[in-house]
């Protein structure tokens, strides 16, 4: 369970959750199909795409590190990116 702790995600609470989750999601939508999926999908395509983006930079970073906001978003849009692939990938178009 020590790779679960190694990257720590701090975009600041709540709103912050939020505020990552809605910029990442719509940014990686953007990227991955081209337009966005609606405010409330591109929520939770960020905060779950900031969950696997923690998850698989943890499997890179050897040490304990602390991301702050950008970080977060960083982090959030990798996730994300990976999430609407796979997605994409099942489902096709």
């Amino acid at each position: 369970m020590a790779w679960l702790a190694a990257v720590v995600l701090l975009p600041g609470g709540i709103l912050g959750w939020i505020v990552i989750g809605l910029l990442a999601g719509a940014i990686a939508s953007r990227l991955v199909r081209g337009r966005g999926l609606g405010c409330l999908m591109d929520l939770v395509v960020g905060v779950v795409g900031a969950f696997i983006g923690g998850f698989v930079l943890s499997l890179f970073v050897p040490n304990t590190q602390v991301y702050g906001f950008i970080g977060s978003l960083l982090v959030a849009i990798l996730g994300a990116v990976i999430l609407l692939a796979v997605v994409r990938l099942i489902a096709g178009r």
